[in-house]
């Protein structure tokens, strides 16, 4: 199926092949516009509507629901009745109104974390785009109250990091992110989780967390992601860098250390060398086996002091899919996140994202199913993140109630960067003192940014909202990436408060699997949703029959 490229409407477009989030195919950290959700880290919840009020009228274009998607799902209205209302709220017109609308979240067992919105970040590792942009995306999400992931291999990659016998000594771009997200973090709503690989855990990653940060840290165990079923990559375009990664132990491809790579990158026919992660598990070959390994995991991370921990998969078969929520379960983990294939925001193998692993929808449809089994059976199933092609608040909605009422957080990858990325390029122009600073790309704003404004306090719609939470001394500290990111979160946040008002739900967990339907019998027959004109038919004919 193929995506619109441009939405009359919103008056936005993409740059390249849109996907089925609505973001490009392949997104650039120097892209002067106009997607939805570039224009949304400006103009906040004014997208929501159609532009050029008092001169329009709009209409919904025929949408053909082909194939099984996210986009094959519609979400249920309904016209009476309230659910979920907060607590002080009456069921009374005037309290019933959607910015009344209860949209933090919570996750964990025994130690509840809270989010104000409920999303994530993806996992934001050694990719060298989420280094230059970790201010923007770290403060963002620490003022705006939702958990930030820090990806694999961040300590390996670290030239100052000093690692000795698998102990680090010295481990400064780890303790930049964390620190960087805890200035700003409110103590109580968010989180900064940090992933294991094979390589952090044979490096110690975990013992020099604990050690030095403690329980303000969640720590995840990772089994994979949506973008590809090898461990992660990044791109060296220095020798010598190269080098330093092959004698850290990474697989670097090709070798830099024989005599023809290093000729033909001297000679400039090669350009690059691919820094690769391991695969775990290479060593068992049974599910009992894996099981009994995870558990060690598990207990020997709580042993050396971690309250919480979570797990993140990605979009492997059905046994690893049901490997994962009974095990998560039975641990007690406190977040599993499901990544569907397709995604990515580093270097994975094109061909690979394309063509490996299960789609979201089919996977998290699945997953909903599994955990359902294991709750007949009196276990209390995991809190679950979805992840895999998720921008708008409508996907967030689709999702969240497909996975109810296990489903606490949507996490997405590319979509939040975004802003780091428009509000870098934008701080540079402005302040041109800090365009190293912050990694911008621009020499002067383009028209999709100067319709809104020429300065900050013009151009983001919340630049005010964040002012008023850091005061006015502090917001001239604060990134405009950050403050994009906050003005983004609000036009999510409010148009799921819309959708969720429209189904009469005031609460997330409120949300159930009857708020969407199918739109067409394969979809129907995927998620095990009721057909658009079957869903509540019964009711329907009672009401005619009585």
């Amino acid at each position: 199926m193929e995506y619109a490229k441009s939405n009359d409407a919103l008056g936005v477009t993409n740059r390249g092949n849109p996907a089925e989030s609505g973001l490009c195919t392949l997104c650039r950290a120097d892209c002067t516009g106009m997607c939805e959700t570039f224009v949304s880290c400006m103009q906040g919840r004014k997208l929501l509507y159609p532009r050029d009020f008092g001169a329009i009228t709009a209409g919904s274009k025929n949408v053909d629901h082909v194939g099984v998607s996210y986009n094959a799902l519609r979400i249920e209205g309904y016209n009476y009745g309230a659910l979920g209302l907060p607590k002080g709220l009456t069921n009374s017109a005037d309290d019933c109104i959607f910015p009344n609308v209860d949209i933090t979240t919570k996750f964990g067992k025994n130690t509840v974390t809270k989010a104000r919105v409920p999303m994530m970040t993806g996992a934001l590792g050694s990719t060298f785009i989420a280094a230059k942009y970790w201010d923007s995306f770290a403060i963002g999400a620490a003022l705006v109250g939702y958990p930030i992931v820090i990806g694999e291999n961040v300590v390996g990659i670290d030239r100052e990091a000093v690692i000795e016998n698998g102990k680090i000594l010295k481990a400064p771009e780890m303790d930049r992110r964390i620190n960087t997200y805890l200035k700003y973090f409110d103590g109580e709503h968010g989180a900064i989780i940090v992933q294991l690989n094979v390589e952090d855990t044979r490096n110690g990653v975990a013992e020099y967390i604990i050690e030095k940060f403690g329980d303000q840290v969640i720590i995840e165990l990772k089994w994979g992601q949506g973008a590809k079923d090898i461990g992660g990559e990044i791109q060296v375009k220095n020798l010598d860098y190269a080098q330093f990664l092959s004698n850290r132990g990474y697989v670097v491809d090709p070798d830099p250390n024989t005599m023809e790579a290093q000729e033909a990158f001297k000679h400039g026919a090669l350009k690059s060398f691919a820094r690769h992660s391991r695969l775990g598990y290479t060593d068992i070959s049974s599910e009992p086996e894996v099981k009994q390994n995870f558990m060690d995991a598990v207990a020997y991370l709580r042993k050396i002091g971690y309250k919480r921990i979570t797990l993140k998969t990605g979009a492997y078969g059905m046994e690893g899919l049901a490997m994962a929520i009974k095990y998560a379960s039975e641990a007690k983990l406190d977040l599993l996140t499901i990544d569907g294939a397709g995604g990515g925001t580093g270097m994975s193998p094109w061909n690979m994202m394309e063509t490996w692993g299960v789609p979201s929808i089919y996977l998290h449809a699945k997953a909903r199913e599994y955990a359902d089994i294991l709750s007949a059976k009196g276990v209390d199933v995991v809190d679950m993140a979805f992840a895999g092609g998720f921008a708008r608040e409508d996907q967030m909605f689709k999702a969240l109630a497909l996975g109810a009422p296990y489903v606490k957080l949507i996490c997405m990858g590319r979509a939040l960067m975004i802003p780091g990325f428009l509000g870098s390029n934008i701080e540079g122009v402005l302040k041109p003192e800090r365009k190293q600073k912050v990694n911008g790309n621009w020499d002067k704003l383009p028209k999709s940014v100067l319709v809104n404004g020429s300065y900050e306090e013009e151009i983001f719609a919340n630049y005010y909202d964040v002012q008023t939470r850091v005061g006015a001394d502090e917001i001239k500290n604060i990134p405009l990436g950050a403050v994009a990111a906050w003005t983004l979160s609000d036009k999510l946040g409010a148009g799921l408060q819309q959708l969720m008002a429209g189904a009469r739900k005031f609460s997330l967990s409120a949300i159930s699997r009857e708020d969407v339907i199918a739109m067409n019998r394969e979809t129907a027959a995927v998620t095990g949703l009721a057909f658009i004109t079957e869903a509540n038919d019964d009711k329907a004919k009672a009401i005619l029959k009585g």
